[in-house]
């Protein structure tokens, strides 16, 4: 799934692949990765990422971040990979992470009616993600990979722009969808699926990402809309 296109800065290859700036402190040789879980558990309820978990649900989230691997150096110098492939790997780990998914919407939202996915690796958990709610999954794709009538976008690299695009027939007007992918890095592409959403009326709830890369300040290009990540680096 690497980007192959001349001229991507680092930090836009990253918001292709999930890598980020060794500069940005996280898990790795010599380096003791930031907990995600708030200190303080009570009576069996842990505080993280702004809402009350459970032990269990706890237990969970350190696996699904015991499950991502750091690689120094990949693809090139100066760039630290995170592989989330271990935790695809691992159908506990992978259950985990839709089960943590589907918790904070179930507790979050009175209802959510549809999915939507990122090109691809929000296609990975999307899915699964639709199938436990009980609703659809749409893909975002990059551009000319759609048949039929598609909306599109555009949205700025460092030395040029990129394309996504979705079937205009398969979102409406004021649904209430939640968008899905495994990592916010940069943000361009996270911005650009909540402007299609926009063109086409819907109702964005939230954007989820198992892995969020904060000193690269993506949340800032979302624009206020609400956000919500599994593990923070």
């Amino acid at each position: 799934m690497s980007v192959r296109k001349a001229g991507l800065s680092p930090n836009e290859r990253a918001e292709r692949r999930g890598n980020r700036p060794m500069s940005v402190r996280s898990a790795g040789p010599g380096l003791a990765a930031p907990n995600p879980i708030e200190a303080g558990v009570a009576g069996g309820v842990t505080r993280c990422c702004g809402w009350r978990m459970s032990a269990e649900q706890a237990e969970k989230l350190g696996l699904v971040r015991c499950s991502i691997k750091s690689f120094p150096d990949f693809p090139k110098r100066g760039i630290l990979f995170q592989d989330i492939n271990p935790l695809l790997k691992d159908p506990k780990a992978f259950t985990a992470v839709i089960d943590l998914f589907e918790d904070h919407l179930r507790k979050k939202f009175a209802q959510v009616e549809l999915i939507v996915g990122l090109d691809a690796r929000g296609f990975l958990f999307g899915p699964a993600l639709a199938q436990r709610l009980g609703i659809g999954f749409v893909p975002i794709r990059k551009k000319g990979k759609l048949p039929g009538k598609i909306v599109s976008t555009c949205y700025q690299l460092e030395y040029g722009e990129d394309q996504i695009e979705i079937q205009t027939d398969h979102v409406q007007p004021q649904q209430k969808v939640v968008i899905i992918d495994d990592v916010l890095a940069t943000g361009g592409t996270m911005a650009a699926a909540c402007n299609l959403m926009k063109k086409l009326g819907a109702d964005v709830l939230e954007c989820l990402v198992v892995i969020e890369i904060k000193e690269l300040k993506g949340l800032e290009k979302l624009n206020h809309v609400p956000f919500y990540s599994l593990v923070q680096f």
